[in-house]
């Protein structure tokens, strides 16, 4: 059994995870501290309290840093993780080219390694939830945004330049939600923001046209309908609402032809969302795929629920640490 340890830095909360990985590269998480990002001033600050707070999960645990093998760093990117840079996340103001990895580095004085979350989390998935023993595999993390984590003839993949895998950015049509800045683009069809604004749209048209909608009475209650609302409805049965889960399943169809057409996995993973949602959307993602990928791609990929649920944040730090080492015993 070996010592490994996470990090996980998100725009709302950061946390510090330890666990094991035994010779058969079974990961088992043993603790985690979580903190408010907002609690500290700026990415130094944070970074530190993270330094501690592993210390502190060590000497829980009777370990001192020589005893622990790698750490990995999962967070939002963009970033560099050959430099271990951290390249000012829109979620994450301020984090202006933050060397990571340096920092940990120089205080524990323990490898460490750092990919952006959706990298993170199909390392996860693909090593220990639904994509175990696959070669091919890509994850999309659909939740508030839309990215993807690659895993090509079974290895990470992540560009020139870590920007593989931004398929949030691709335009569906000329005009649409706006997501990853972009209107009409796979992000703003295909994520808790961009169903939100569908919604929206199509609650405005019923109102002004007179017409009652049973999850949103008037204008003046537009922002507060979210992703999570409308689904609710949807699965009572509201047509209004199904109609826009039917509209994200139709978009993300098309976006996962291409992406099966392309790239010719055996497993594409999606996150969040479809987790919780996935059967308001299954019959319109099956049916663009039938139409629009090419069938000898199509008939060897699965659709699937992540496994690893509300977990895949702690498990996907480790991944990185876990993955790292593995790297580090072949240059060896």
């Amino acid at each position: 059994m070996k010592n490994i340890a996470g990090v996980d830095i998100g725009g709302t909360k950061c946390a510090v995870s330890l666990g094991k990985i035994d010779d058969n590269g079974e990961i088992e998480v043993l603790d985690k501290l979580v903190y408010p990002t907002r609690d500290y001033s700026g990415p130094y600050k944070m970074l530190e309290q993270l330094q501690e707070g592993a210390m502190q999960l060590f000497s829980k645990y009777g370990l001192t840093t020589d005893k622990i093998e790698s750490i990995g760093i999962s967070c939002g990117g963009p970033l560099d993780s050959v430099r271990g840079l951290i390249l000012s996340p829109p979620n994450l103001p301020g984090w202006d080219h933050v060397p990571a990895i340096e920092l940990f580095q120089q205080k524990l004085k323990i490898p460490t390694a750092i990919q952006n979350d959706a990298n993170a989390c199909a390392l996860a998935e693909w090593k220990f939830g639904a994509g175990k023993g696959l070669q091919n595999v890509i994850f999309l993390t659909f939740g508030t945004g839309m990215g993807a984590g690659l895993i090509l003839n079974g290895k990470l993949y992540a560009g020139t330049n870590d920007m593989a895998g931004e398929v949030g950015h691709i335009r569906l049509e000329n005009m649409g939600p706006v997501g990853y800045g972009k209107a009409g683009s796979f992000e703003g069809f295909c994520s808790g923001g961009g169903i939100a604004q569908l919604a929206r749209i199509k609650i405005r048209e019923k109102l002004q046209m007179g017409e009652s909608v049973s999850f949103c009475s008037s204008l003046q209650e537009l922002d507060s309908v979210t992703a999570q609302t409308v689904a609710e409805v949807a699965i009572k049965g509201d047509p209004l609402a199904a109609g826009i889960y039917e509209i994200c399943g139709t978009y993300m169809g098309r976006a996962l032809s291409v992406l099966i057409d392309i790239l010719n996995p055996e497993m594409i993973i999606l996150g969040s969302i479809f987790v919780r949602s996935g059967d308001l959307l299954i019959s319109a993602i099956n049916r663009q795929i039938e139409a629009e990928a090419l069938s000898h791609s199509s008939r060897v990929c699965r659709i699937a629920p992540a496994k690893l649920g509300e977990s895949i944040g702690d498990y996907a730090a480790l991944s990185v640490a876990a993955y790292h080492l593995e790297n580090l015993k072949q240059k060896a």
